[in-house]
């Protein structure tokens, strides 16, 4: 068979295989026993390492990544999104990302996402193996899908109960029906391939996909999914483990071009992410990633790990922002409310931070002796050290400094009472006979007793998260097309239909330029006939929430907390002017949120 690259011309002669059907599967006992630890053969032949011409990182994030946590809300997908884009940089390192396409909110999150107008990563789909799927993906603009194909006779004879031919020619049948839909690619993913039989399924299946692309000209990847983290890194180890012979088998007897080669691993036997770049020494050209290794049961390749072992292999950043790395894993933590391991690699808390004997005094003179490298110019962060009773005052500042990531021009001085209060503290602790380290949690709740001011309360932080909320709400509301015609019999439903989808708004209504009321109070249906009409014919051309709105047009304004006259409940008022066309002001929108519902939402 000669099978012909429609996009790059490589041209390869393989040897025509045919699928072997069998009676009974292949389970490959001798090296699942089940019952034991699986074994990794040698069969005394290896393949010589053939890096691709190119290779680069495609992320599963928004896909493989939330299947292993709770989902992400559209506006957390956006923000991610966007910093994969800056970190992956203009050069495509992060190449594509896949997304769900099921629900409205995955449907949302892909409009979003396509909004910001990056290049890369390129946003694609993800389907099960159906006909009806394709729809959703073509309906969504996209340009590319995944396919679910399970590869192993795990899958094609014990779930799906049929024949490997069957299984053949429904996934044939399928990538067919996906090209004549218009779709320019397809990424058939093979799943659970490091139980497949090669010999009997898995090359004469691709071949048939690689001729299917070469009569079609587009584009057919193959993502080479090790499901149950079997695969080993080894050359000279047996199919269907080997990570380097499955990779050279695609290439040299099926005829798979190295930039429609994809590798998925997952963590089980803690070799994700050296399979990962395995793959890409042997002629795979991407590695399929997920941020802060999410994925299924023990996650997938690191993403912020591969941007490091990339950079390591070609020698360059090719415009990879290593910073962005911080970023995202302080929004985690921040916004998400994910908790990092403090020893997790590039992004834990300690993992600059050394307590083997340093002294703070050593580590500002050369931070060379323990950080692995400038961590401060690669990630925003300064070397660390764990306290103990030889850190001294100095040590305890560096500490602190590090923790607020604190510039030395607004460093706190060693001299500072909190500094020395935390300091005599250290001291007793070891006076009384410790000999451990002191811990990062010990040491941040000292600095928040006695350096209160560098620090926001619990309050501080829900304060901004519920401001924050509060003006996307009216903000959006104020550029509505219904609310924008003054119009109360339009304007109404808008209102109701948030006052319900937001149980801490008390009221919301919109004002003429004079400051009367043109709606009802729009309020939750328990307080609609006490609170409705409250206030409708009042003057609130004095108010603050309606000055302030209209002196700032196209901003939001937001009051100060008050107790609410009616309800008695703590309370902020939000609101905003309302623009014609021209942007010349014709009402203002104004919401009182109840502050104590607010914060339980939140």
């Amino acid at each position: 068979m000669v099978s012909k690259d429609p996009r790059w011309g490589v041209l390869k002669t393989v040897a025509r295989r045919e699928v072997v059907d069998v009676e009974k599967p292949n389970l490959f006992r001798d090296l699942y026993p089940w019952v034991e630890v699986p074994r990794i053969t040698f069969d005394g032949k290896s393949v010589p390492m053939e890096p691709a011409p190119d290779f680069w990182i495609t992320d599963t994030t928004f896909r493989d990544g939330q299947q292993a946590r709770p989902p992400y809300t559209v506006e957390q997908i956006v923000r991610i999104y966007d910093m994969l884009s800056r970190l992956g940089g203009p050069n495509g390192v992060i190449r594509a990302t896949e997304f769900f396409l099921y629900s409205d909110k995955d449907k949302e999150a892909v409009r979003r996402c396509l909004e910001l107008g990056h290049r890369y990563p390129e946003v694609t789909g993800w389907i099960r193996a159906t006909k009806e799927d394709f729809q959703l993906v073509k309906s969504m603009g996209l340009k590319e899908t995944g396919i679910l194909t399970s590869a192993s006779d795990y899958h094609i004879f014990l779930k799906f109960r049929k024949t490997r031919s069957q299984m053949m020619d429904h996934y044939i049948d399928l990538v067919s029906t996906a090209l004549e839909s218009g779709l320019e690619a397809v990424r058939c993913h093979l799943e659970d391939i490091t139980r497949a039989d090669f010999e009997g399924f898995i090359i004469p299946f691709v071949q048939r996909l690689m001729d299917l692309a070469q009569q079609s000209g587009k584009i057919i990847r193959i993502r080479l999914c090790d499901t149950m983290g079997y695969g080993v890194p080894y050359p000279e180890a047996a199919l269907p483990r080997s990570v380097p012979k499955m990779v050279h088998t695609m290439i040299h007897e099926c005829g798979v071009p190295s930039e429609w080669l994809e590798w998925h691993g997952h963590n089980d036997f803690h070799k994700v992410l050296i399979n990962a770049v395995t793959a890409w020494l042997y002629g795979c050209s991407a590695a399929n990633c997920a941020l802060l290794g999410f994925g299924e049961r023990t996650g997938n390749p690191p993403l912020e790990g591969a941007i490091f072992e990339y950079i390591a292999l070609k020698g360059d950043t090719n415009g990879i922002d290593t910073r962005v790395i911080t970023e995202i894993a302080d929004y985690f933590r921040t916004e998400i409310g994910f908790e990092i391991p403090s020893n997790y690699p590039f992004v834990g808390t300690n993992f600059n931070a050394t307590s083997a004997g340093i002294h703070a005094d050593g580590t500002l003179k050369n931070p060379e002796i323990y950080n692995i490298f400038d961590t401060e110019k690669l990630l925003g962060r300064s070397p660390r050290i764990n306290v103990t009773d030889k850190s001294g005052i100095a040590g305890i500042a560096l500490w602190v400094n590090s923790y607020l990531g604190l510039k030395p021009e607004s460093a706190i001085d060693k001299r500072h009472p909190g500094l020395l209060a935390i300091h005599e503290w250290v001291k007793e602790q070891y006076d009384a006979g410790r000999v451990t380290s002191i811990s990062d949690e010990e040491m941040l709740m000292q600095a928040r007793m006695h350096l209160p001011e560098y620090f926001k309360s619990d309050f501080d932080r829900l304060r901004e998260h519920a401001l924050t909320l509060s003006e996307e709400i009216i903000e959006r509301l104020a550029e509505d097309p219904a609310v924008r015609t003054m119009d109360p019999h339009q304007i109404e439903p808008v209102l109701r239909k948030t006052v319900h989808d937001y149980v801490f708004i008390q009221f919301i209504y919109v004002t003429d330029l004079t400051g009367k009321k043109i709606t009802e109070n729009i309020t939750q249906p328990q307080y609609q006939e006490q609170y409705g009409t409250f206030g409708l014919h009042e003057d609130f051309s004095d108010r603050d929430w309606f000055k302030g709105a209209l002196d700032t047009p196209g901003q939001v304004y937001i009051t100060d907390f008050y107790k609410s006259r009616i309800t008695g409940a703590l309370c902020i008022t939000v609101s905003a002017a309302i623009l014609d066309d021209n942007g010349d002001p014709v009402g203002v929108i104004g919401a009182d949120l109840k502050f104590e519902e607010l914060a339980r939402a939140l």
